[in-house]
């Protein structure tokens, strides 16, 4: 018998017993309980106070912006943080020598007057905040986004472990992570803060770059545990702690540090006019090389983005994955692959690739990866909660219909539109047929 199907974003849980003898080995150290995605809602323990807002760098954003700050501020009591380059926006400062600019900017900044004179009458109740300087970790409840999806990308990049819930709204170009409209945003906001939404986890990536120095400083010490070095294998290890401290300004990945990221990892060959040739580990296992120029590790919300571009699958972000795509293989043969979400990637430079490679996160960060480095990539324990504006399906195929307008093409015409056509000619046809049967006769 078939039981009935009910609504869910989870695959049914598979039939145990294999034929008349076999069946999976029980394991009760292995059993876990997976929520349905499509029952995934925001609910407060306790009433969010800190919201952060995060804005594009755009004067158009600027009305809706104030609008918005001045509405949580007055109406909800809430403490808005924003960024502190926000304060320094000469379109929102009268405190510096205009007639030194030019002369369109003092006409926009003549148009900007009441938007100017609301934001200053709240600016000394916001909290700023500098991006790597300070620390939002447990200080934000709520994050508020107004452009387009860099903003949630940016948002990701501010919080590298847990996350607020994350309200973006459409005020970008494409807009296919942002679901809200601005257009009556006091109901909508009110709706989110009382708990009436649903959630879509986004999943991120933890990456971290392990430099062939590091693995060497590591075997050193193991081989000198006893704290008792040999004079050699001590000038050695010295030589790799400077190495490695004069080559680790500005870099944010090593060994005991990691990047999260929401779209995708890119590894490509740069500036070099050589192929890259990259290896890859699934688990430990060698898996295959990519000669091409580069390769993409991405979510499934960065399914839509890069990876697409190159050619990949669109991956629902509740789907738990991870999406490994080639950029331009010199192989044709070589397809993207989608790999379970709970595996580890290691991406190393094979040992007789002519070129080192450049590895960027989301878009930034961007570093060498030289030949014995390795980047190890997985899913992270920490996603963003991105909330929906109607549900986790509708939202996705919205946007992509929208924002990427899938499948669109003219509509075939069926028989009925056709019947002027083909009666118009009907007695010809016949008239053909027949000679067409006595000439087969």
């Amino acid at each position: 018998m078939f039981s009935v199907r009910t609504r869910s974003l989870n695959a049914p849980s598979p039939f145990q017993q294999f034929g008349p003898c076999g069946r999976i080995m029980k394991n009760s150290a292995m059993v876990m309980q997976i929520q349905d995605p499509a029952s995934q809602r925001l609910t407060w323990y306790k009433p969010p106070l800190t919201v952060l807002v995060i804005k594009k760098k755009d004067s158009k954003v600027l009305f809706p912006f104030v609008q918005l700050v001045e509405w949580l501020v007055q109406e909800k009591h809430m403490v808005v943080w924003v960024e502190s380059a926000v304060l320094e926006d000469k379109l929102l400062r009268d405190d510096f020598k205009l007639d030194q600019e030019s002369a369109r900017f003092r006409q926009v900044h003549g148009e900007y007057a009441g938007v100017r004179e609301r934001f200053l009458a709240l600016r000394e109740k916001l909290v700023t905040f500098k991006d790597g300087r300070d620390d939002l970790t447990d200080r934000i409840d709520f994050i508020v986004c107004l452009g387009g999806d860099g903003t949630l990308l940016y948002a990701s990049q501010l919080f590298q472990q847990s996350v607020p819930p994350v309200m973006a709204f459409y005020l970008g170009s494409l807009g296919f992570l942002t679901p809200f409209q601005c257009e009556n945003f006091q109901d909508q906001v009110t709706n989110v803060l009382e708990g009436h939404a649903a959630l879509t986890l986004r999943s991120r990536l933890r990456c971290s770059i392990h430099r062939k120095g590091e693995r060497r400083k590591e075997s050193l010490q193991a081989a000198g545990s006893s704290n008792l070095l040999k004079p050699s294998l001590q000038r050695q290890l010295n030589y790799v702690e400077v190495n490695h401290s004069a080559g680790s300004n500005n870099n944010n990945c090593n060994a005991n540090n990691s990047i999260l990221v929401l779209n995708e990892v890119v590894i490509n060959r740069g500036p070099s006019p050589y192929l890259s040739n990259i290896d890859i580990f699934l688990d430990g296992k060698y898996i295959t090389s990519v000669q091409g120029d580069g390769l993409i590790v991405s979510t499934p919300t960065g399914s839509t983005a890069y990876a697409a571009a190159a050619g990949a699958s669109m991956i629902h972000p509740s789907v738990p994955a991870i999406l490994v795509t080639p950029i331009c293989p010199h192989s044709l043969s070589f397809r993207p692959i989608v790999v379970p979400a709970g595996v580890e990637l290691k991406i190393s430079i094979s040992p007789d690739s002519r070129n080192t490679s450049r590895v960027s996160f989301d878009g930034r960060n961007d570093q060498e990866l030289n030949h014995g480095d390795s980047l190890r990539v997985t899913t992270s324990i920490y996603p963003v909660p991105s909330i929906c504006s109607q549900d986790q399906i509708s939202d996705w195929f919205d946007s992509l219909a929208e924002g990427l307008h899938w499948n669109v093409r003219k509509r075939q015409k069926c028989l009925d539109e056709l019947s002027d056509l083909t009666s118009s000619v009907s007695d010809d046809t016949l008239d053909e047929f027949d000679n067409l049967k006595i000439y087969d006769a």
